[in-house]
């Protein structure tokens, strides 16, 4: 497929007539996938990525029209290239226009504009940034329209970005009616595939196959849209949403056709970053076959793209991916390095799930020491305090007795059926469990000393004592006593 530029014949308009239509054609281009076009209707205002639209002469209310216009195309242009700088370059551009809408007071184009600064923070992987401004646009945007619709969903991106998965469905569940109303084809689209992305994580968590099949249904009718709006790219990552739940129902064959598809769509736009992320769906499906050498070597080509993007918590999952194929070909100080990497990258951009998620990989795919073993579990804990999938949480508790056998618990089977018998079923219960058997075992090795515990456990003298104090109380009496210093008395 060939996407073509266009030119547009603004002769008769006045300057500031000439802006809002280029803006207004440019917009509609990009949502169709056509970025060169998008960026040709409005080559006689910018002259590209990374330059500055000349708004000499122009009303504010026309050049914050401007700004805002360049940034969302720099923005998306940016993601799709790879280029570093350019999502910086957008965000500073759509910060421009709304300090003019709000030296003018004009709520509407306020939160329109911080809607899309939140997508470029998105993109970054800054999942917290994210959300504080689509909620902020959300708290402005009371009337029912595309632009509420655009935040709402964009809002349920961000928190399936996070792992909080119930709440990414009461997002678009409870909005389904604004959704139902709305006319435009892209935001319908982007609701039904990211329905589907949810009910496809919740499956994994609550083993339920009507969800997977209901996930179908939702790509079904997001490619609807797409088709009258002939996005291809969008249509690239709903190919390989679908691979995804396929490989989720052991479909394997079908999941191969469906990322073969991806990947022509993809190469017919030439968009290297999208190519990569089906490629990474694609290792995972040869992972799932027992090909792990292919896996290896597909999983290390996507690394080997994503490093060069400013998408870290992309780059964190392929990493993730390619520790698990290393670790299948038994190269476990490789596997190792790899998601330790992932760690690293995810915590550049505060996405701790990711970061969380590469800490609970590594334990269950390397044979880990036990101080590495304790470290990967505490920091795990942590990072995926907030997540809501019982399967992660069930994960965890799994890792937890990785950790419990290691420190050498000498609980027997009998007496550890007993307590969880007698324990309360929630699992965020049962992982606050764990970690209360985990200190008092450290602390018990090392006679009570909270800095030594500490120490085997991978934390700060000061975060023990607090987790202590805080989560676990009853574990006051197994450290030693507090020794409370002096106050000299000034002479």
């Amino acid at each position: 497929m060939r996407i073509t530029s266009l030119k547009l014949d603004t002769s008769h308009l006045s300057r500031t007539d000439e802006v809002f239509f280029r803006c207004q054609k440019a917009l509609e281009l990009k949502d169709a996938g056509n970025y060169l076009g998008a960026q040709e209707a409005m080559r006689p205002l910018w002259k590209g990525v990374g330059k500055r639209p000349d708004t000499t002469g122009l009303h504010p209310s026309v050049s914050a029209e401007l700004l805002l216009c360049v940034g969302i195309l720099t923005c998306w242009i940016a993601s799709k290239d790879q280029n570093k700088e350019g999502q910086e370059t957008a965000k500073n551009l759509i910060s421009e226009s709304i300090a003019y809408y709000e030296s003018m007071q004009d709520a509407m184009k306020i939160a329109a504009a911080r809607i899309e600064l939140a997508y470029c923070y998105w993109y970054e992987g800054e999942l917290n940034e994210a959300r504080i401004w689509f909620t902020q646009a959300l708290q402005k945007l009371t009337a029912e329209g595309n632009t509420r619709a655009r935040a709402l969903v964009g809002l349920a991106i961000v928190e399936w970005s996070a792992a909080r998965y119930e709440d990414a469905r009461r997002i678009l569940t409870s909005n389904a009616p604004l959704f139902k109303k709305i006319t435009d084809h892209t935001i319908k689209a982007i609701y039904h595939n990211q329905l589907a992305m949810v009910l496809r994580e919740l499956a994994k968590s609550e083993t339920k196959i009507n969800y997977l099949r209901q996930a179908i249904h939702e790509y079904e009718e997001a490619d609807r849209h797409l088709k009258l709006t002939r996005n291809v790219f969008f249509r690239v990552d709903l190919k390989n949403n679908v691979g995804n739940v396929l490989r989720q129902l052991s479909r394997l064959k079908e999941a191969h056709k469906y990322l073969a598809e991806a990947r022509r769509l993809a190469i017919s736009v030439k968009d290297k970053l999208r190519l990569a992320q089906v490629d990474e769906t694609r290792a995972q499906v040869l992972i799932a076959e027992g090909r792990f050498k292919e896996a290896e070597s597909v999983a290390r080509g996507v690394v080997s793209i994503l490093s060069k993007t400013d998408r870290k918590a992309l780059l964190a999952e392929a990493l993730i991916t390619h520790g698990i194929t290393l670790a299948r070909l038994n190269q476990p100080q490789r596997s190792q390095l790899c998601f330790k990497r992932a760690i690293g990258v995810a915590q550049q951009v505060g996405a701790t799930n990711q970061a969380g998620m590469a800490s609970l990989t590594m334990m269950e795919q390397v044979e880990l020491s036990c101080d590495e073993l304790q470290a990967a579990f505490i920091r795990a804990r942590q990072w995926l305090a907030e997540c809501q999938s019982k399967a992660l949480l069930l994960r965890l508790i799994e890792a937890a007795d990785k950790v419990v056998s290691c420190l050498g618990s000498n609980l027997s089977a009998d007496a550890a059926n007993e307590i969880l018998l007698t324990k309360s079923p929630h699992l965020q219960q049962a992982v606050l469990e764990y970690e209360r058997r985990l200190i008092k075992e450290a602390l018990a090795k090392v006679n009570g000393s909270v800095t030594y515990a500490a120490s085997l456990l991978g934390l700060s003298h000061q975060g023990l004592a607090y987790v202590i104090e805080s989560r676990h109380k009853e574990l006051l009496k197994e450290r030693s006593p507090i020794k409370r210093r002096r106050l000299r008395r000034r002479k």
